[in-house]
């Protein structure tokens, strides 16, 4: 059984800025937290350039899969994070739910340009999305020392 408090990030298509977000804050607090992340309408993949970005920093996203926040409505969430309008708009109540936020980040999957451009908008994004969960990693880290 895991004790671990349940953090669900959300977004629309559950294929960029959701995955990120789990990827990097499992990285920072998966040792305290159960990192999951879902989509209000999965897109059914995860987006090969949300991978390639993650992998530049050492974090391996390719086996993540796209799926639905319904998959979770019988499970007990402890906190609830929304990183786009559209998901925080659809977002249920979860079982057990104590916290919810919402910390909207662009979507890099409607950049455009060159391959480099849209590159470097997925980078900038990821980077946007790791300083805001390693922060919030460190709060909860720091929350258990009062306990």
């Amino acid at each position: 059984m895991n004790d671990k408090p349940t953090v669900l990030i959300l977004c629309t298509g559950n294929s960029c800025r959701s995955h990120l977000a789990e990827g990097l804050l499992r990285e920072a607090a998966g040792d305290i937290l159960n990192v999951q992340s879902a989509g209000s309408k999965p897109a059914g993949y995860v987006h090969p350039h949300a991978i390639t970005v993650m992998q530049e920093i050492g974090i391996d996203i390719s086996a993540h899969q796209s799926k639905s926040m319904n998959d979770f409505l019988d499970q007990p969430i402890e906190t609830v994070i929304t990183v786009c309008g559209n998901a925080d708009q659809a977002c249920p109540m979860f079982p057990g739910q104590v916290n919810r936020h919402h910390w909207p980040f662009e979507d890099p999957a409607h950049a455009t340009g060159t391959e480099a451009e849209i590159l470097a908008t997925f980078r900038r994004i990821r980077d946007e999305i790791k300083a805001v969960f390693t922060a919030y990693a460190d709060g909860r880290r720091d929350g258990r020392k009062v306990d």
